[in-house]
Protein backbone atom coordinates (compact mmCIF):
# COMPACT_ATOMS: atom_id res chain seq x y z
CA UNK A 1 0.00 0.00 0.00
CA UNK A 2 1.14 3.77 -0.45
CA UNK A 3 0.18 6.24 2.08
CA UNK A 4 1.46 9.41 2.27
CA UNK A 5 3.91 10.98 4.44
CA UNK A 6 1.11 12.74 6.54
CA UNK A 7 -0.86 9.28 6.50
CA UNK A 8 2.22 7.48 8.05
CA UNK A 9 3.30 9.73 10.70
CA UNK A 10 -0.19 10.38 11.92
CA UNK A 11 -0.77 6.54 11.56
CA UNK A 12 2.24 6.22 13.86
CA UNK A 13 1.42 8.82 16.46
CA UNK A 14 -2.18 6.75 16.46
CA UNK A 15 -0.68 2.85 17.18
CA UNK A 16 2.78 3.94 19.02
CA UNK A 17 0.93 5.36 21.89
CA UNK A 18 -1.65 2.04 22.00
CA UNK A 19 1.35 0.31 22.19
CA UNK A 20 2.63 1.81 24.32
CA UNK A 21 -0.48 1.60 26.58
CA UNK A 22 -0.72 -2.10 25.86
CA UNK A 23 2.92 -2.80 26.98
CA UNK A 24 1.88 -0.80 30.52
CA UNK A 25 -0.82 -3.14 31.05
CA UNK A 26 1.54 -5.51 30.55
CA UNK A 27 3.81 -4.29 33.46
CA UNK A 28 0.70 -3.90 35.69
CA UNK A 29 0.01 -7.68 34.42
CA UNK A 30 3.25 -9.49 34.95
CA UNK A 31 4.46 -8.24 37.74
CA UNK A 32 2.66 -10.46 39.61
CA UNK A 33 5.28 -13.32 37.49
CA UNK A 34 8.08 -11.24 39.21
CA UNK A 35 6.85 -11.24 42.89
CA UNK A 36 4.73 -14.40 42.95
CA UNK A 37 7.12 -16.60 44.25
CA UNK A 38 8.36 -14.51 47.12
CA UNK A 39 4.49 -13.89 47.96
CA UNK A 40 4.44 -17.58 48.43
CA UNK A 41 6.94 -17.57 50.30
CA UNK A 42 6.54 -15.13 52.83
CA UNK A 43 2.68 -16.01 53.34
CA UNK A 44 3.49 -19.66 53.51
CA UNK A 45 1.76 -19.92 49.89
CA UNK A 46 2.54 -22.90 47.85
CA UNK A 47 3.01 -23.35 44.11
CA UNK A 48 -1.02 -24.62 43.75
CA UNK A 49 -1.79 -21.56 46.00
CA UNK A 50 -0.30 -18.82 43.80
CA UNK A 51 -1.87 -20.74 41.02
CA UNK A 52 -4.98 -20.61 41.79
CA UNK A 53 -4.15 -16.72 41.94
CA UNK A 54 -3.16 -17.07 38.54
CA UNK A 55 -6.12 -18.81 37.35
CA UNK A 56 -8.45 -16.51 38.80
CA UNK A 57 -7.48 -14.26 36.87
CA UNK A 58 -6.50 -16.00 33.67
CA UNK A 59 -9.92 -17.07 33.74
CA UNK A 60 -11.93 -13.78 34.44
CA UNK A 61 -9.59 -12.19 31.55
CA UNK A 62 -10.88 -15.12 29.20
CA UNK A 63 -15.18 -14.26 29.62
CA UNK A 64 -14.41 -10.35 30.21
CA UNK A 65 -12.28 -10.40 26.93
CA UNK A 66 -14.73 -12.83 24.81
CA UNK A 67 -17.79 -10.69 26.62
CA UNK A 68 -16.06 -7.47 26.38
CA UNK A 69 -15.12 -7.74 22.27
CA UNK A 70 -18.80 -7.04 21.09
CA UNK A 71 -18.53 -4.05 23.51
CA UNK A 72 -15.41 -2.20 22.16
CA UNK A 73 -17.08 -3.42 18.40
CA UNK A 74 -19.87 -1.55 19.58
CA UNK A 75 -18.35 1.51 20.93
CA UNK A 76 -14.71 1.64 19.64
CA UNK A 77 -11.39 0.89 20.45
CA UNK A 78 -10.30 4.17 21.75
CA UNK A 79 -12.82 3.81 24.21
CA UNK A 80 -11.79 0.50 25.41
CA UNK A 81 -8.28 1.90 25.47
CA UNK A 82 -9.03 4.30 28.07
CA UNK A 83 -10.88 1.91 30.19
CA UNK A 84 -8.44 -0.77 30.03
CA UNK A 85 -5.40 2.10 31.27
CA UNK A 86 -7.71 3.31 33.86
CA UNK A 87 -9.00 -0.01 35.52
CA UNK A 88 -5.78 -1.02 35.57
CA UNK A 89 -4.33 1.38 37.21
CA UNK A 90 -6.76 1.65 39.69
CA UNK A 91 -6.61 -2.04 40.46
CA UNK A 92 -2.40 -1.97 40.84
CA UNK A 93 -2.46 0.99 42.90
CA UNK A 94 -5.17 -0.93 45.29
CA UNK A 95 -2.74 -4.15 45.27
CA UNK A 96 0.28 -1.54 46.35
CA UNK A 97 -1.58 -0.27 49.12
CA UNK A 98 -2.82 -3.27 50.62
CA UNK A 99 0.43 -4.70 51.20
CA UNK A 100 2.09 -1.50 51.94
CA UNK A 101 -0.59 -1.48 54.70
CA UNK A 102 -0.33 -5.03 55.52
CA UNK A 103 -3.68 -6.20 54.75
CA UNK A 104 -2.97 -9.58 53.97
CA UNK A 105 -5.47 -11.64 56.14
CA UNK A 106 -7.12 -13.66 54.15
CA UNK A 107 -4.89 -13.15 51.49
CA UNK A 108 -5.63 -15.88 49.68
CA UNK A 109 -8.53 -14.92 48.64
CA UNK A 110 -7.75 -11.10 48.52
CA UNK A 111 -5.17 -11.10 45.64
CA UNK A 112 -7.49 -13.42 43.72
CA UNK A 113 -10.26 -11.24 44.21
CA UNK A 114 -8.01 -7.87 43.06
CA UNK A 115 -6.12 -10.10 40.62
CA UNK A 116 -9.19 -10.98 39.06
CA UNK A 117 -10.58 -7.40 38.91
CA UNK A 118 -7.09 -6.42 37.42
CA UNK A 119 -7.52 -9.29 34.75
CA UNK A 120 -11.09 -7.64 33.76
CA UNK A 121 -9.70 -4.24 32.86
CA UNK A 122 -6.40 -5.52 31.35
CA UNK A 123 -8.80 -7.62 28.63
CA UNK A 124 -9.76 -4.25 27.04
CA UNK A 125 -6.02 -3.57 25.96
CA UNK A 126 -5.76 -6.24 23.31
CA UNK A 127 -9.26 -5.22 21.79
CA UNK A 128 -8.66 -1.96 21.48
CA UNK A 129 -5.49 -2.46 19.87
CA UNK A 130 -7.10 -4.65 17.52
CA UNK A 131 -10.32 -2.73 16.65
CA UNK A 132 -8.29 0.71 16.06
CA UNK A 133 -5.29 -0.47 13.67
CA UNK A 134 -8.06 -2.76 11.98
CA UNK A 135 -8.98 0.54 9.79
CA UNK A 136 -5.77 1.88 9.60
CA UNK A 137 -3.85 -1.39 8.48
CA UNK A 138 -4.28 -2.62 4.76
CA UNK A 139 -4.44 -6.62 4.56
CA UNK A 140 -1.07 -6.41 2.80
CA UNK A 141 0.44 -4.36 5.96
CA UNK A 142 -1.16 -6.49 8.76
CA UNK A 143 1.72 -8.73 8.66
CA UNK A 144 4.14 -6.26 9.85
CA UNK A 145 1.42 -5.22 12.34
CA UNK A 146 1.74 -8.62 13.46
CA UNK A 147 5.01 -7.98 13.98
CA UNK A 148 4.38 -4.33 15.70
CA UNK A 149 1.75 -6.33 18.24
CA UNK A 150 4.42 -8.89 19.22
CA UNK A 151 7.00 -5.94 20.56
CA UNK A 152 4.54 -4.34 22.46
CA UNK A 153 3.88 -7.71 23.69
CA UNK A 154 7.70 -8.25 24.37
CA UNK A 155 8.06 -4.36 25.67
CA UNK A 156 5.50 -5.25 28.27
CA UNK A 157 7.39 -8.20 29.09
CA UNK A 158 10.57 -6.29 29.52
CA UNK A 159 9.00 -3.65 31.67
CA UNK A 160 7.38 -6.37 34.30
CA UNK A 161 10.39 -8.12 34.95
CA UNK A 162 13.81 -6.14 33.88
CA UNK A 163 12.39 -2.23 35.22
CA UNK A 164 10.75 -4.12 37.63
CA UNK A 165 13.74 -5.47 39.12
CA UNK A 166 15.64 -2.34 38.74
CA UNK A 167 12.23 -1.09 40.89
CA UNK A 168 12.95 -3.94 43.68
CA UNK A 169 16.46 -3.33 44.00
CA UNK A 170 16.10 0.56 44.65
CA UNK A 171 12.44 0.79 46.64
CA UNK A 172 10.05 -0.78 48.65
CA UNK A 173 8.93 -3.55 47.07
CA UNK A 174 4.92 -2.82 46.92
CA UNK A 175 6.30 -0.05 44.50
CA UNK A 176 6.18 -3.20 41.69
CA UNK A 177 2.59 -2.51 41.85
CA UNK A 178 2.14 0.95 41.89
CA UNK A 179 5.04 2.28 39.46
CA UNK A 180 2.73 0.48 36.74
CA UNK A 181 -0.17 2.43 38.16
CA UNK A 182 1.18 5.61 37.53
CA UNK A 183 2.65 4.14 34.01
CA UNK A 184 -1.06 3.08 32.52
CA UNK A 185 -2.51 6.66 34.48
CA UNK A 186 0.25 8.40 31.72
CA UNK A 187 -0.79 6.73 29.10
CA UNK A 188 -4.50 7.39 29.65
CA UNK A 189 -4.06 11.37 29.25
CA UNK A 190 -1.51 10.17 25.96
CA UNK A 191 -4.34 8.28 24.70
CA UNK A 192 -6.96 10.72 25.64
CA UNK A 193 -5.30 13.24 23.36
CA UNK A 194 -3.66 11.21 20.35
CA UNK A 195 -5.88 8.19 19.40
CA UNK A 196 -8.50 7.99 16.77
CA UNK A 197 -10.51 4.99 16.20
CA UNK A 198 -10.50 6.18 12.22
CA UNK A 199 -8.19 8.00 9.99
CA UNK A 200 -11.42 10.16 8.95
CA UNK A 201 -11.24 11.17 12.97
CA UNK A 202 -7.63 12.73 12.52
CA UNK A 203 -8.57 14.47 9.55
CA UNK A 204 -7.43 11.95 6.78
CA UNK A 205 -9.46 9.81 4.37
CA UNK A 206 -10.41 6.20 5.05
CA UNK A 207 -9.84 3.65 2.65
CA UNK A 208 -11.22 -0.16 1.61
CA UNK A 209 -8.43 -2.10 4.02
CA UNK A 210 -9.21 -5.24 1.47
CA UNK A 211 -10.53 -7.48 4.50
CA UNK A 212 -14.27 -7.47 2.92
CA UNK A 213 -15.23 -4.57 4.73
CA UNK A 214 -16.86 -1.82 3.10
CA UNK A 215 -15.14 1.67 4.03
CA UNK A 216 -17.58 3.94 3.16
CA UNK A 217 -20.86 2.76 3.73
CA UNK A 218 -22.37 3.22 7.85
CA UNK A 219 -18.79 2.31 9.00
CA UNK A 220 -19.88 3.70 12.43
CA UNK A 221 -22.89 1.86 12.76
CA UNK A 222 -22.44 -1.20 14.96
CA UNK A 223 -23.13 -4.88 13.88
CA UNK A 224 -26.35 -6.52 15.15
CA UNK A 225 -25.53 -9.08 17.92
CA UNK A 226 -26.54 -11.96 15.70
CA UNK A 227 -23.84 -10.91 12.49
CA UNK A 228 -21.43 -10.44 15.25
CA UNK A 229 -21.56 -13.75 16.34
CA UNK A 230 -22.22 -15.13 13.03
CA UNK A 231 -18.85 -13.27 12.43
CA UNK A 232 -16.86 -15.57 15.16
CA UNK A 233 -18.88 -19.18 15.24
CA UNK A 234 -20.32 -19.54 11.88
CA UNK A 235 -16.60 -18.92 9.99
CA UNK A 236 -14.73 -22.10 10.23
CA UNK A 237 -11.44 -20.47 9.93
CA UNK A 238 -12.24 -18.41 13.15
CA UNK A 239 -13.33 -21.48 14.81
CA UNK A 240 -10.25 -23.47 14.11
CA UNK A 241 -8.41 -20.15 15.33
CA UNK A 242 -9.81 -20.38 18.57
CA UNK A 243 -8.79 -23.90 19.31
CA UNK A 244 -5.09 -22.73 17.88
CA UNK A 245 -5.13 -19.99 20.70
CA UNK A 246 -6.24 -22.05 23.41
CA UNK A 247 -2.84 -24.43 22.75
CA UNK A 248 -1.16 -21.13 22.70
CA UNK A 249 -2.36 -20.10 25.86
CA UNK A 250 -1.15 -23.27 27.52
CA UNK A 251 2.20 -23.17 26.15
CA UNK A 252 2.69 -19.67 26.40
CA UNK A 253 1.89 -19.37 30.01
CA UNK A 254 3.04 -22.64 30.83
CA UNK A 255 6.71 -21.29 30.02
CA UNK A 256 6.00 -17.74 31.72
CA UNK A 257 4.36 -18.68 34.35
CA UNK A 258 6.90 -20.67 35.37
CA UNK A 259 10.12 -20.03 33.86
CA UNK A 260 11.80 -18.47 37.50
CA UNK A 261 11.06 -21.54 39.24
CA UNK A 262 12.34 -23.55 36.83
CA UNK A 263 16.08 -21.28 36.81
CA UNK A 264 16.18 -21.40 40.42
CA UNK A 265 15.17 -25.10 41.10
CA UNK A 266 17.09 -27.05 37.92
CA UNK A 267 19.82 -24.48 37.33
CA UNK A 268 20.42 -23.35 40.68
CA UNK A 269 20.76 -19.87 39.64
CA UNK A 270 20.26 -18.37 42.87
CA UNK A 271 23.72 -19.58 44.15
CA UNK A 272 25.22 -17.59 41.33
CA UNK A 273 23.07 -14.21 40.92
CA UNK A 274 23.08 -11.80 43.91
CA UNK A 275 20.20 -11.21 46.07
CA UNK A 276 19.01 -8.26 47.69
CA UNK A 277 17.57 -8.85 51.25
CA UNK A 278 14.13 -7.66 50.21
CA UNK A 279 11.84 -11.20 50.29
CA UNK A 280 15.04 -12.21 48.54
CA UNK A 281 14.55 -10.88 45.24
CA UNK A 282 16.91 -11.77 42.27
CA UNK A 283 17.32 -8.58 40.16
CA UNK A 284 20.19 -9.86 38.09
CA UNK A 285 18.11 -12.73 36.95
CA UNK A 286 14.96 -10.65 36.23
CA UNK A 287 17.22 -8.59 34.27
CA UNK A 288 18.75 -11.17 32.19
CA UNK A 289 15.50 -13.04 31.89
CA UNK A 290 13.60 -9.54 30.53
CA UNK A 291 15.85 -8.46 28.02
CA UNK A 292 16.06 -12.45 26.35
CA UNK A 293 11.91 -12.13 26.55
CA UNK A 294 11.97 -8.86 24.97
CA UNK A 295 14.34 -9.40 22.02
CA UNK A 296 13.34 -12.92 21.35
CA UNK A 297 9.72 -11.82 21.46
CA UNK A 298 10.44 -8.91 19.01
CA UNK A 299 12.25 -11.32 16.57
CA UNK A 300 9.68 -13.71 16.55
CA UNK A 301 7.16 -10.88 15.93
CA UNK A 302 8.79 -9.48 13.37
CA UNK A 303 9.64 -12.70 11.37
CA UNK A 304 6.51 -14.31 11.44
CA UNK A 305 5.02 -10.85 10.27
CA UNK A 306 7.57 -10.78 7.12
CA UNK A 307 7.09 -14.39 6.57
CA UNK A 308 3.33 -14.23 6.51
CA UNK A 309 3.11 -11.30 3.84
CA UNK A 310 6.13 -11.83 2.00
CA UNK A 311 6.82 -15.67 1.71
CA UNK A 312 2.88 -17.04 1.83
CA UNK A 313 0.88 -13.80 0.16
CA UNK A 314 -0.63 -12.68 3.75
CA UNK A 315 -1.48 -15.84 4.64
CA UNK A 316 -1.24 -17.04 8.35
CA UNK A 317 -1.55 -20.25 9.23
CA UNK A 318 1.13 -21.87 7.33
CA UNK A 319 3.95 -19.76 9.23
CA UNK A 320 2.47 -20.50 12.15
CA UNK A 321 2.54 -24.41 11.69
CA UNK A 322 6.27 -23.09 11.45
CA UNK A 323 6.41 -21.48 14.28
CA UNK A 324 4.33 -24.47 16.84
CA UNK A 325 7.07 -27.02 15.30
CA UNK A 326 10.58 -25.06 16.45
CA UNK A 327 8.38 -24.50 19.59
CA UNK A 328 8.20 -28.54 20.17
CA UNK A 329 12.60 -28.42 19.79
CA UNK A 330 13.18 -25.48 22.09
CA UNK A 331 10.68 -26.83 25.02
CA UNK A 332 12.99 -30.26 24.36
CA UNK A 333 15.85 -28.62 25.05
CA UNK A 334 14.27 -26.99 27.99
CA UNK A 335 13.84 -30.64 29.28
CA UNK A 336 17.65 -30.86 29.14
CA UNK A 337 19.65 -29.13 32.02
CA UNK A 338 22.67 -28.75 30.73
CA UNK A 339 25.63 -27.54 32.56
CA UNK A 340 23.04 -27.16 35.38
CA UNK A 341 24.86 -25.21 38.61
CA UNK A 342 27.35 -23.47 36.34
CA UNK A 343 27.03 -20.32 35.01
CA UNK A 344 27.39 -21.15 31.35
CA UNK A 345 24.96 -23.40 31.46
CA UNK A 346 22.62 -21.16 33.36
CA UNK A 347 23.36 -18.05 30.62
CA UNK A 348 22.37 -20.99 28.26
CA UNK A 349 19.13 -21.85 29.85
CA UNK A 350 18.44 -17.85 29.71
CA UNK A 351 19.17 -17.85 26.08
CA UNK A 352 17.26 -20.48 25.42
CA UNK A 353 14.28 -19.25 27.31
CA UNK A 354 14.41 -16.21 24.72
CA UNK A 355 14.42 -18.64 21.55
CA UNK A 356 11.59 -20.39 22.98
CA UNK A 357 9.39 -16.95 23.44
CA UNK A 358 10.22 -15.85 20.36
CA UNK A 359 8.31 -18.96 18.79
CA UNK A 360 6.00 -18.37 21.15
CA UNK A 361 5.79 -14.32 20.86
CA UNK A 362 5.33 -14.82 17.40
CA UNK A 363 2.52 -16.93 17.02
CA UNK A 364 0.57 -15.28 19.43
CA UNK A 365 1.18 -11.79 17.25
CA UNK A 366 0.33 -13.23 14.26
CA UNK A 367 -3.50 -15.15 15.44
CA UNK A 368 -4.37 -12.69 17.93
CA UNK A 369 -3.10 -9.36 16.22
CA UNK A 370 -3.47 -10.02 13.06
CA UNK A 371 -5.26 -13.27 11.56
CA UNK A 372 -8.44 -11.50 14.47
CA UNK A 373 -8.41 -8.64 11.75
CA UNK A 374 -8.54 -10.33 8.35
CA UNK A 375 -11.30 -12.47 9.52
CA UNK A 376 -13.02 -10.33 11.79
CA UNK A 377 -12.72 -7.48 9.39
CA UNK A 378 -13.37 -3.52 10.78
CA UNK A 379 -16.55 -4.02 12.27
CA UNK A 380 -15.99 -7.32 14.33
CA UNK A 381 -12.35 -7.09 14.76
CA UNK A 382 -12.85 -6.86 18.14
CA UNK A 383 -15.14 -9.45 18.77
CA UNK A 384 -12.70 -12.21 17.31
CA UNK A 385 -10.03 -10.54 19.10
CA UNK A 386 -12.17 -11.53 22.02
CA UNK A 387 -13.21 -14.98 21.36
CA UNK A 388 -9.07 -15.79 20.58
CA UNK A 389 -7.89 -14.08 23.04
CA UNK A 390 -10.62 -15.34 25.39
CA UNK A 391 -10.11 -19.03 24.76
CA UNK A 392 -6.20 -18.49 24.95
CA UNK A 393 -6.62 -17.49 28.26
CA UNK A 394 -8.82 -20.58 29.46
CA UNK A 395 -5.99 -22.44 28.17
CA UNK A 396 -3.75 -20.32 30.59
CA UNK A 397 -5.41 -20.95 33.34
CA UNK A 398 -5.21 -24.66 33.63
CA UNK A 399 -1.52 -24.10 33.73
CA UNK A 400 -1.99 -21.94 37.14
CA UNK A 401 -3.76 -24.41 39.05
CA UNK A 402 -3.07 -27.69 36.94
CA UNK A 403 0.32 -27.03 35.94
CA UNK A 404 1.00 -26.02 39.40
CA UNK A 405 -0.57 -28.89 40.89
CA UNK A 406 1.47 -31.37 38.76
CA UNK A 407 4.85 -29.64 39.89
CA UNK A 408 3.95 -29.57 43.58
CA UNK A 409 2.94 -33.25 43.30
CA UNK A 410 5.97 -34.77 40.86
CA UNK A 411 8.28 -32.30 40.62
CA UNK A 412 10.14 -31.15 37.66
CA UNK A 413 11.19 -34.62 36.17
CA UNK A 414 9.07 -37.24 38.17
CA UNK A 415 11.88 -38.28 40.25
CA UNK A 416 12.07 -38.28 43.82
CA UNK A 417 15.71 -35.49 44.67
CA UNK A 418 15.48 -36.28 48.37
CA UNK A 419 16.41 -32.19 48.27
CA UNK A 420 19.14 -32.26 45.63
CA UNK A 421 18.60 -29.96 42.23
CA UNK A 422 16.25 -32.34 39.67
CA UNK A 423 18.51 -33.75 36.58
CA UNK A 424 16.13 -32.49 34.46
CA UNK A 425 12.60 -30.83 33.68
CA UNK A 426 10.71 -33.64 31.30
CA UNK A 427 7.43 -33.36 33.94
CA UNK A 428 7.27 -29.47 32.93
CA UNK A 429 7.94 -30.05 29.24
CA UNK A 430 5.82 -32.78 28.50
CA UNK A 431 3.05 -30.87 30.17
CA UNK A 432 3.05 -28.46 27.33
CA UNK A 433 4.85 -29.78 24.20
CA UNK A 434 1.35 -31.74 23.19
CA UNK A 435 -0.30 -28.22 22.78
CA UNK A 436 2.00 -26.97 20.44
CA UNK A 437 1.95 -30.15 18.26
CA UNK A 438 -2.32 -29.50 18.29
CA UNK A 439 -1.62 -26.48 17.46
CA UNK A 440 0.85 -27.61 14.40
CA UNK A 441 -1.83 -29.39 13.34
CA UNK A 442 -4.92 -27.16 13.33
CA UNK A 443 -2.94 -24.84 11.47
CA UNK A 444 -2.86 -27.74 8.52
CA UNK A 445 -6.51 -27.65 8.61
CA UNK A 446 -6.60 -23.69 7.41
CA UNK A 447 -3.35 -23.61 5.66
CA UNK A 448 -5.14 -21.80 2.69
CA UNK A 449 -7.02 -19.26 4.64
CA UNK A 450 -6.94 -15.80 3.42
CA UNK A 451 -8.12 -12.58 4.08
CA UNK A 452 -10.98 -11.51 1.53
CA UNK A 453 -11.63 -15.15 0.47
CA UNK A 454 -14.51 -17.49 1.61
CA UNK A 455 -13.65 -19.64 4.59
CA UNK A 456 -15.46 -22.62 3.04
Amino acid sequence: MEHSPAFRFRRFLNWFPLGLTYATLYMGRYNFNVVKNDIGAWYHLDKADMGLIATAGFWTYGLSVALNGPLADRFGGRKAILIGAAGGALINLLIGLMFLNGHTTNLLVSMSVLWSANMYFQSFGALSVVKVNSTWFHVRERGVFGGIFGIMISSGYFLATTIGAWILSRYHWTMIWIVPAVAMSIMFLVDYLLVRNRPSHAGLQDFDTGDGSNAHHAEDAPLPWGDLMRKVFHNPVVVALIFAEFCTGFVRQGVMLYFTEYLSEVYGVTKIFPKINILGWEPALFWATGIAFMLGGILGGVLCGWMSDKLFESRRPPVAFLFYLVQVVMLVLLGFSFGKGTFAGQVWAIILLGLTAMFIFGVHGMLSGTASMDFGGRKAAATVTGALDGIQYVGSGLTGFGLGWVLKTYGWDGVATHGHAPAHAWVWVGCIIPFSFIGAYIMTRIWKAKAGQSSH
